[in-house]
């Protein structure tokens, strides 16, 4: 009956709305509708800030009784396992009767329970009167651990952009080799480590480089950093993160941020540009053209950032 796979429950403040839907447009090649996304697209949940979820539907029905016999025809033997309601958009299903649906769908499961640290977790959930089970993969938070990285400074990225620039870039795909054109602290090469992807990062300014590898040594993380101008390096990624310098630690001009983006599209054929003021004339000039962008606010502050996603000409 469901022609989907998977059911992505996603989540996001007013500050991130634009983020949020611009790393849907990447990664899935659509918005999300109802915080939620229908998709083929098998995607480890954690790799996005917004993606609470990942519901892998195994069976559908379009009543709750019909579910549960398909439930007990499926035959699951299992040791270990957990039943979750997973509250969809729209859900009108009470607490009682949730905790009530739960006891039902796990008396379909052969085996003992698990409920404190289960070999897998099932869940039941309705949305627009389709009935639902499948496999629960819920998204990991360990990433939060990098808010006590040991060098940081006020302007750098929050870690939830720098997630997302991350999914936005590699569009998911954890086997693309990335670069972080200006690493300044290490704030997305953090996140992309931990998401197990292989990056590099570069900066010309020696502190950056430093700071950036006393974080990434703190979490046990190897990706290399190079203290050089992105002009100088030779290797070829199949995309590239630049967060534009705009403090004034790391000072910018017209001249220097041409370099940077010039530079970084001759390694890569794909960049993602985060900065605070317009460069639409350096992307052009550079032989990129902006497939997607949007704007992202600083919860708290007076400024905006730009992203804009490019494409080599």
């Amino acid at each position: 009956m469901h022609t989907h796979s998977y059911i992505y429950s996603i989540n996001y403040d007013i500050h991130n709305e634009e983020l949020c839907k611009l790393e849907s447009r990447q990664i899935f090649g659509e918005e999300e509708q109802d915080n939620l996304l229908f998709s083929n697209l098998k995607l480890n949940p954690s790799i996005s800030p917004f993606i609470r979820s990942r519901f892998e539907l195994i069976l559908s029905a379009t009543d709750y009784s019909g579910l549960l016999e398909k439930i007990k025809q499926k035959n699951i033997h299992v040791d270990g396992f957990k039943v979750e309601y997973l509250v969809l958009s729209g859900d009108p299903t009470k607490y009682a009767d949730r905790l009530s649906k739960l006891k039902d769908t796990g008396y379909c499961i052969e085996g003992d329970p698990d409920y404190t640290n289960p070999s897998i977790t099932y869940a039941i959930g309705q949305y627009k009167n389709t009935w639902y089970f499948g496999v629960l993969t819920k998204h990991q938070t360990d990433w939060l651990a990098h808010k006590k990285k040991p060098c940081s400074f006020s302007s750098a990225i929050n870690m939830d952009i720098a997630k997302a620039l991350v999914g936005i870039a590699s569009k998911g795909d954890q086997n693309q080799r990335m670069l972080d054109a200006c690493c300044g602290v290490g704030t997305v090469m953090l996140e992309a480590c931990i998401a197990g992807f292989d990056i590099e990062g570069c900066d010309i300014n020696w502190k950056a480089c430093r700071s950036t590898r006393t974080n990434l040594a703190h979490y046990n993380y190897t990706a290399k950093v190079y203290r050089s101008d992105v002009k100088d390096l030779t290797q070829q990624y199949d995309t590239a993160i630049i967060d534009l310098p705009y403090n004034l630690y790391t000072s910018s001009n017209d001249a220097s941020t041409f370099n940077i983006i010039e530079s970084t599209a001759k390694l890569a054929p794909r960049v993602v540009i985060v900065s605070t003021v317009g460069i639409e004339t350096h992307i052009r000039n550079s032989g990129l053209k902006v497939s997607d962008s949007c704007t992202v606010e600083k919860k708290g502050k007076k400024f905006a950032r730009n992203i804009w996603v490019c494409e080599r000409m």
